[in-house]
């Protein structure tokens, strides 16, 4: 039994170590050595009853595709989970600053100027809370599937083929909602030129113009965020493999991820969407201009661009 044992560590150790792989190969071990003491008890010697099991139970190359696949469906269902509550989080962070805009348009005849403010800073904070709530959640997600880095693991041909054929299927998806993301943004201004244009006296008409470029960014980050996620889930599967691996033919040649040559800027851009969101969040409390300081967004995402193209190597080299 030591040497059927031995065998079925060996082919299973490409696989990952999931409880869904270790309930197979126990469930197949416990197959084996039951055709094995039936074997023994028919008067077979110990080599012919090993033989004799490796011979019918000895071929896993189905089982092996059927949990790679298997592995890489869950890996991106959970993927797809992660980028949405990644991207609606982001989609809180950014609508929180429609508390303060607007509470400044509640009656005096309902509330006081002091408590108006509470209002709208509440409102922000609950936002914010549920939004770490879902950066969170979503990390646990990303936790389940950390041996990914951790261990050296490979998906098979036939895998890699299923997973690039999802890929392409998504191409479609993802050109759409990156461009109407793009488009949303670019285009968040317009509501404000038209209300501004339109000449109206009103405290709700001038928050309701800020708070729609608002609510046009949120939307198209929200979109850029989700879509560029998911679509980066396949190429975390594909870029497993090695080049020299028969589904390396499908694997990208980076991580798809910036790296940059110098450190001190590779330290800078570590740390850069956590100071940019501290730097928001100061600039706000400080002057409760909620109105103005969303200003910051549009122009950090352009510096990242440029930092991206003109100091970062997207392939790695």
């Amino acid at each position: 039994m030591e040497t059927i044992k031995n065998y079925l560590e060996n082919m299973f150790s490409h696989l990952p170590n999931t409880p869904e792989v270790q309930k197979a190969k126990y469930e197949l071990y416990q197959m084996m050595e039951d055709k094995y003491n039936e074997l023994i008890s028919e008067g077979k010697s110990d080599n012919e009853a090993i033989g004799i099991v490796i011979s019918e139970f000895g071929n896993l190359d189905e089982l092996a595709d059927s949990l790679g696949r298997e592995t890489a469906a869950a890996f991106l269902r959970d993927s797809a989970k992660q980028a949405y509550l990644t991207a609606f989080g982001v989609l809180l962070c950014i609508l929180a600053s429609l508390g303060p805009i607007f509470s400044e348009c509640i009656p005096r005849s309902l509330a006081s100027p002091d408590a108006s403010d509470a209002i709208g800073i509440t409102f922000l904070f609950v936002c914010i809370a549920v939004a770490v709530g879902f950066f969170i959640f979503s990390g646990s997600l990303s936790s389940k599937w950390s041996y990914l880095k951790k261990e050296p693991y490979c998906i098979d041909f036939e895998t890699a083929n299923w997973v690039i054929e999802r890929k392409e299927s998504y191409r479609s998806t993802h050109a759409m909602l990156l461009t109407v993301g793009i488009m949303l943004c670019i285009l968040c201004a317009v509501p404000a030129i038209i209300i501004s244009s339109l000449n109206t006296k009103s405290t709700f008409v001038d928050s309701l113009s800020g708070g729609l470029v608002l609510v046009f960014i949120a939307i198209g980050v929200f979109m850029i965020v989700f879509t560029n996620m998911k679509k980066s889930s396949f190429d975390k599967l594909l870029s497993l493999n090695g080049a020299q691996t028969m589904g390396g033919n499908f694997a990208n040649s980076h991580d798809g991820k910036v790296h940059y040559e110098n450190p001190v800027v590779a330290a800078i851009m570590s740390v850069y969407w956590s100071t940019v969101t501290c730097t928001y969040l100061c600039w706000s409390f400080i002057t409760f201009d909620w109105g103005i300081t969303w200003i910051i967004w549009p122009i950090a995402a352009i510096i990242n661009s440029l930092v991206e193209n003109l100091l970062g190597d997207k392939h790695g080299n």
